[in-house]
């Protein structure tokens, strides 16, 4: 699903830079057709990198927040 997304806008950004003459509505249309893929596509690609991360690290009750600093 991921690679025919990035056809689709690839393609979609081939239409837009390319110098032909379209009807305003038509070029609209491509316009947000070609954000909301992109916007799919982001989601998509922050799913994957966010089963890479490794998991935060957690404070623990028994752990000081402090330093020696703050004693003094």
């Amino acid at each position: 699903m991921k690679k025919i997304i990035q056809k689709i806008s690839a393609a979609l950004q081939v239409v837009l830079l390319a110098p032909i003459k379209l009807p305003g509505k038509a070029l609209n249309i491509i316009k947000y057709i070609a954000l909301g893929l992109g916007v799919v596509e982001t989601v998509l690609e922050d799913k994957d990198n966010k089963g890479e991360e490794s998991p935060p690290d957690q404070i623990l009750p028994n752990q000081e927040k402090g330093g020696q600093d703050e004693i003094q």
